[in-house]
């Protein structure tokens, strides 16, 4: 590359670097002109800053105290709700016993229930079977004698062989 093309490029690079120079340099004039103005509100906000200082702190301490109360009211709930916790686990164990021995007792009841059943069902049958062995089995009895006096009465008072005319379904079975 010859000598002119070098210095020629080298010409175009510092005329860009002086553009770009003055371009930060409207820029940094620009941002100069910015944090002035943001200086000018700030310190016109300063005073109203400063007065609010004093309210902004009691603010805080008034609200040290608040949650300092709260603190201690939420101990003390804490405290009762335990007492409260406590005396519910006793009450809870109470009704269990008492459920267990209720329980206890209903089944013991319901058990001895069942046996005078039992009791009371044996004794029904037992005085069933003595009725039926010894009512009903002597009334039939008689009633059997009873039933064979009277078609001995009636065969002697018909007299003769009976005919077969007169044949009953059962008599008739065998002739």
């Amino acid at each position: 590359m010859d000598q002119q093309t070098l210095l020629n490029i080298m010409t175009a690079f510092v005329v860009i670097a002086g553009i770009s120079l003055f371009l930060q340099l409207l820029t940094m004039f620009g941002m100069y002109k910015a944090v002035k103005q943001i200086e000018g509100k700030v310190n016109d906000l300063l005073p109203k800053v400063h007065e609010l200082l004093p309210k902004v702190n009691s603010l805080i301490d008034s609200s040290q105290k608040v949650v300092h109360q709260s603190r201690q009211q939420i101990a003390e709930i804490t405290v009762k709700t335990n007492e409260i916790l406590d005396s519910t686990k006793r009450q809870v164990i109470k009704v269990e016993d008492l459920l267990m021995d209720a329980t206890t007792r209903a089944k013991a009841q319901l058990e001895r229930a069942e046996m005078v059943v039992d009791d009371t069902m044996s004794r029904a049958h037992e005085t069933v079977s003595m009725v039926h062995s010894g009512i009903i089995r002597p009334l039939r009895e008689v009633h059997g004698i009873a039933a064979g006096i009277r078609t001995a009465i009636a065969h002697m008072a018909r007299g003769g062989r009976p005919s077969v005319a007169q044949a009953t379904h059962d008599e008739e079975m065998f002739i």
